[in-house]
């Protein structure tokens, strides 16, 4: 299958876009290790690890649909953070960009009529949806918990039976 140009180009980007956000949580896992939330630190590798997922899903795709692959450049994380909360709203607003990411590539996909794309889409429609609840809770636990030491310990317990 021949893909629309754009469409070709939108899917090349995502895959960097993906891999960008694996750096982006592997920062902030970084972040939390140091500061001794194990728990905390475990879960952005987690989430790490699924964005590296995502990158080859749609690597994949292109390979299956007979194009080729053109990797972008992946820029380090310019993030600095100053107390426990930051991490996890930059993680939020990150997750709501790539959303409107995901949702560009639909609408692109269906402004030329491709329906395949459109249903493999669908996948990082719904996963997106999750990555957006977990990361609004993960930002409101923090917002409620996190500014005591014995909440701040229990939360990042929590997080650690989560995985």
């Amino acid at each position: 299958m021949i893909l629309d140009k754009k469409i070709y180009t939108l899917l090349n980007d995502q895959i960097t876009k993906e891999y960008y956000s694996a750096y982006l949580y592997l920062q902030i896992a970084a972040y939390y290790d140091e500061h001794g939330l194990d728990g905390y630190a475990s879960w952005y590798e987690k989430q790490a690890h699924e964005e590296e997922e995502h990158a080859m899903k749609i690597y994949r795709y292109l390979h299956e649909n007979g194009q080729e692959v053109k990797l972008g450049q992946i820029d380090a994380p310019n993030v600095t953070f100053n107390d426990f909360l930051e991490p996890v709203k930059a993680a939020l607003a990150h997750e709501e960009y790539i959303t409107g990411c995901i949702n560009d590539l639909m609408t692109a996909a269906k402004g030329v009529h491709d329906y395949r794309t459109m249903e493999f889409l669908q996948w990082f429609v719904h996963e997106q949806g999750e990555e957006e609840v977990n990361a609004n809770r993960m930002v409101k636990l923090m917002e409620t918990f996190g500014g005591k030491k014995l909440g701040l310990f229990v939360l990042n317990e929590k997080v650690k039976e989560r995985q």
